[in-house]
């Protein structure tokens, strides 16, 4: 048992009226603990829970990153004009809405913007589809891939992917902890604003409910982080909702000052009203992503556009929303976006029989 993380228990795990939030540098050194194990299964499952129930703060999640920052990975810079669009979801997957994460990314990767994701494999509690299952139905092959590799890739291609067991297997090793405590943990969170690259990156951010963008926000002001962006997006992804208003934070630094700006879109004043599909399992998801790659209009095409649209708006940069969707109908039509996904599976096939 250690002593020191029993002291950091009782702080946040006293109850309602005695538990107390921890600084920053007491959260960077529970999370360190937790990530070296050298505190107990049980110190590890009673600070998660407990946590739960008391919700984190701005502060501790901060120190939280600070750990994994000091633990974990970080894929080296690539030369690149742009900086990396960190591009998160949940880990624990989607269940309800087919994720657009990967198809957003070859969007953007064939218009010039590099894009990073992270995750793990099926994870609790929600046990959903994780995107390195699509990637790999994809012909993408993530998993036996070095972080230099992953820099290669990410050079070559504009698109690269952190797989956890592989890349961070300190954290991968609290992934059972979720399922026994039956609820995410506060490590959840701390995922969905992670940025697992060394050089200039944007963090794109997914949320469900508002006090949690407020500890984000908090936590990354914190951390000196002054351009991001925060999605209320299906199922705490950074997919924009097409059946009803897209609720979007803009964090930015304009001439030296920093500043937030509130954004409501609405998707049937573009011309996109309706429901992003269904998830209905592995093989039918791809059927209909490959559909989409190949040109066939429906559902997932109009949601992938109004998506895509958006980010490549941002990043591009485009002065109206309209430019970008019409750039990412442009890029599908052409098939470039197809072109990026054949550089991908072709490096990344050349890479995983090396590794």
């Amino acid at each position: 048992m250690s002593n020191a993380f029993r002291e950091l228990l009782k702080k946040v795990g006293s109850g309602t009226h005695t538990s107390k939030a921890l600084t920053r540098q007491e959260a960077a050194t529970a999370m360190g603990m937790m990530l070296t194990q050298e505190a107990t299964p049980a110190q590890i499952g009673a600070f998660l829970i407990a946590h739960r129930i008391r919700r984190p703060t701005g502060e501790e999640l901060a120190g939280m990153l600070d750990a994994f920052d000091q633990y974990g990975p970080q894929v080296p810079a690539i030369q690149s004009e742009k900086p990396v669009v960190i591009l998160s979801q949940p880990y624990d997957g989607r269940d309800r809405t087919l994720p657009l994460g990967p198809l957003t990314s070859l969007v953007l990767a064939a218009a010039g913007i590099p894009v990073l994701q992270h995750g793990g494999d099926v994870m609790p509690t929600k046990a959903g589809v994780p995107l390195i299952d699509i990637w790999q139905g994809l012909g993408i092959h993530w998993r036996s891939l070095s972080l230099g590799q992953i820099q290669e890739i990410l050079q070559n291609t504009d698109i690269g992917f952190v797989y956890l067991p592989e890349h961070f297997p300190l954290a991968h090793g609290l992934v059972p902890y979720r399922e026994q405590i039956g609820k995410r943990p506060p490590l959840a969170t701390v995922e969905l604003i992670w940025c697992p690259y060394s050089g200039p990156a944007h963090i794109v951010a997914g949320f469900v409910h508002p006090p949690t963008e407020l500890m984000m926000r908090e936590a990354l002001n914190l951390r000196g982080i002054t351009e991001f962006t925060t999605v209320k997006g299906l199922e705490g992804s950074c997919d924009l909702p097409r059946e009803r208003t897209g609720i979007i934070g803009l964090n930015r630094s304009l001439e030296g000052s920093e500043s937030f700006s509130r954004l409501r879109l609405h998707a049937q004043d573009y011309g996109f009203a309706g429901k992003n599909p269904p998830w209905q399992g592995l093989s039918p998801g791809l059927r209909e992503i490959k559909a989409v790659l190949a040109g066939e209009p429906g559902e997932l095409h109009q949601a992938l556009v109004w998506n895509s649209g958006f980010y490549l708006w941002q990043f591009y940069p485009m002065q109206t929303l309209e430019e970008g969707i019409q750039l990412t109908q442009e890029l599908l039509e052409k098939g470039i976006v197809q072109e990026k996904l054949n550089q991908l599976q072709k490096m990344t096939h050349c890479r995983s029989i090396s590794a």
